[in-house]
């Protein structure tokens, strides 16, 4: 089958990052379909320009591990990690129904093997279903507790060989500070590894940062609210903050 040429800027694989917060109303906890929905309308829009899409998906709406283990909570801390892995396959699971009810082709993959609702994670199955097409969806993070989410996107990233790694977020990119509570934070457009690093500045974990620094992969943190816009990431306009291994200007 001949590959269909791309449009001058267009990534031809791509990791998107999302948070479990982007299928709730702010504020909220659970699932909305009306937001699953929204992310899946833009998910399938910027597939349809020939990207290969597969999709990290967090579970914070529905549970943190992490809220487990301040505290006696009376769970054992690896146990509160598995929890929270669990909560990214039910979030997985309504975002492979939006998808689909849209005509999108997905499969959803698991870290932790259960074949009765999803395919295990196989590194070369994964890339076969990106090179069919389909969008694939990665649930359970690593598979292994201690592992944020944004670790398992930037390995992940770099086990099926994408050209960038995407976080979509509420906000229009990487600030000096939390914009929501500091009306004069600065929007960086551009920034290196090692400026996140020495400004502590929130873009992924330092495990993550430290896997994509290494490896030079590329990040780019954008607003998924502002519709259209994860189509315009992976078409590579500039939008958001991109961190790579330089600055350019």
């Amino acid at each position: 089958m001949e590959t269909p040429q791309q449009p001058a800027g267009l990534h031809r694989r791509v990791l998107l990052k999302i948070s479990g917060e982007s299928f709730v109303r702010p504020g909220e906890r659970g699932i909305a379909m009306d937001e699953v929905l929204h992310v899946a309308r833009q998910t399938v829009r910027a597939a349809a320009r020939g990207v290969q899409l597969a999709v990290v998906i967090g579970g914070g709406n529905i549970l943190r591990g992490s809220a487990f283990t301040a505290g006696n909570s009376g769970v054992q801390e690896a146990t509160a990690h598995s929890m929270g892995m669990l909560a990214t396959v039910i979030n997985g699971l309504a975002l492979q129904d939006a998808l689909e009810s849209l005509g999108a082709q997905t499969r959803l993959m698991t870290a932790i093997r259960m074949e009765g609702v999803a395919e295990p994670y196989i590194r070369r199955r994964a890339k076969r279903h990106l090179e069919k097409g389909r969008i694939v969806i990665l649930a359970a993070g690593t598979g292994s507790p201690f592992v944020t989410t944004d670790t398992a996107a930037a390995q992940r990233a770099l086990e099926l060989e994408a050209d960038i790694l995407m976080k979509a977020t509420r906000v229009d990119g990487v600030y000096s500070d939390d914009p929501e509570k500091n009306p004069h934070a600065m929007l960086y457009r551009e920034l290196t590894y090692q400026q996140v690093r020495e400004q502590n500045l929130r873009v992924m974990d330092a495990t993550a940062l430290s896997q994509c620094m290494e490896h030079g992969m590329p990040i780019l943190v954008f607003n998924y609210r502002r519709d259209g816009n994860i189509e315009r990431a992976v078409a590579g306009e500039r939008i958001g903050t991109i961190v790579s291994g330089r600055r350019d200007g």
